[in-house]
């Protein structure tokens, strides 16, 4: 049959059609394949004697080929294993596994899946035993030369190695790294970072803000004189975080710039990358730069939620007095020039996200 079910047919069902119908349960891998691995927490290892350990209980799952499906086992309480001795000249990597056999697929002559030792071969650089095609490796343990019961046995603290990777239900966060994901929206913890695989390629997630170039627009209060950048270097960035938003900017006046006609009375206003939630007092703080020695600071001032004034707030480092104060405009803190500047920064909350 192609089409298999789990616990429907009165008569007949097989051992497969349980398998390959309950692995949709599953995290996939493929179409008829799940990712094999254990329940994360189970199968801890604990030294018992010289040459024997237990492993504890744990649940797994144990991918076979295709159309064989998926293994799922429980191992309720833990197993005691007795490793050989070891060899008199070298020593060897054991590796401790939970084997699924299964008769009509391997020819093993048993249906059952058992916790073992795959005994490896002594080298002087050992190298890891092959393993069955549905043998999950749960640890590998290196056996010292000469290691035996009376001989001090295995460091069980220092002689093992974790080789135990997780899996779990479809849908759920895979709590591991090298592997890719299977369909668009699946999800990982990699090493305490949420990631999502977005059908090519894992991303974190939530995404990353991303910086962006912004252009304040440059108007005044009355608009009988709007000013215009000309040949001014203007430099602008932004980055909205939910309803966060961080800007930093730099204007360097230029030969061509007009700073406007109004006078003392016609503010400067620059609009803001997005909407704020509200006009604030202050948003951040610009430095306004005139020649060498003049140099005040203003504050960043919402007076709407569109754009930000600046306010004057300090005086000149040399103490001489500025030509205006309040805020900003063609004549305040000082008549600006070609090559004056103004750099700022702030942060405020966003109308939307």
């Amino acid at each position: 049959m192609t089409v298999r079910t789990a616990w429907l047919l009165p008569t007949g069902q097989t051992r497969e059609d349980t398998r390959l119908a309950t692995s949709a349960l599953l995290t996939p891998t493929g179409d008829l394949t799940s990712r094999q691995g254990i329940v994360p927490g189970g199968f801890v290892l604990t030294g018992v004697s010289a040459m024997q350990c237990a492993i504890g209980a744990g649940r797994a799952v144990i991918q076979g080929a295709a159309q064989q499906g998926a293994y799922l086992v429980a191992v309720t309480e833990p197993e005691t294993l007795t490793l050989d001795d070891g060899d008199p000249s070298y020593p060897r990597i054991d590796r401790i596994v939970l084997d699924v056999e299964d008769h009509p697929y391997d020819g093993s002559g048993a249906t059952r899946a058992v916790v073992r030792v795959v005994r490896g071969t002594p080298a002087a650089v050992p190298a890891e035993p092959p393993l069955p095609a549905t043998a999950l490796p749960l640890y590998n343990v290196t056996v010292r030369a000469g290691a035996s019961a009376g001989n001090g046995g295995i460091a069980w603290s220092t002689a093992v190695t974790n080789k135990r990777y997780p899996t779990v239900a479809l849908g759920g966060i895979v709590p591991a790294i090298g592997f890719n994901g299977l369909y668009a929206g699946q999800y990982r913890d990699a090493e305490g970072r949420l990631e999502r695989w977005n059908g090519t390629a894992w991303t974190a997630y939530p995404p990353a803000p991303t910086w962006r170039g912004w252009t304040p627009a440059w108007t005044t209060s009355t608009g009988a004189a709007t000013p215009s950048y000309g040949n001014a270097t203007v430099e602008g960035r932004y980055v909205q975080d939910g309803l966060t938003v961080h800007l930093n900017f730099r204007i360097v006046f230029g030969s061509t710039t007009n700073f406007g006609a109004g006078g003392k009375s016609d503010n400067w206003r620059f609009t803001l990358p997005v909407p704020a939630a509200s006009a604030l007092q202050c948003i951040g703080f610009a430095e306004l730069n005139g020649d060498t020695s003049a140099r005040v600071v203003a504050r960043m001032r919402c007076t709407s939620t569109a754009f930000f004034e600046l306010e004057i707030s300090s005086g000149r480092p040399d103490g001489a007095p500025v030509a205006g104060t309040g805020l900003t405009d063609a004549q305040s803190p000082w008549t600006w020039a070609a090559g004056q500047s103004i750099l700022g920064s702030a942060t405020y909350e966003a109308a939307a996200v």
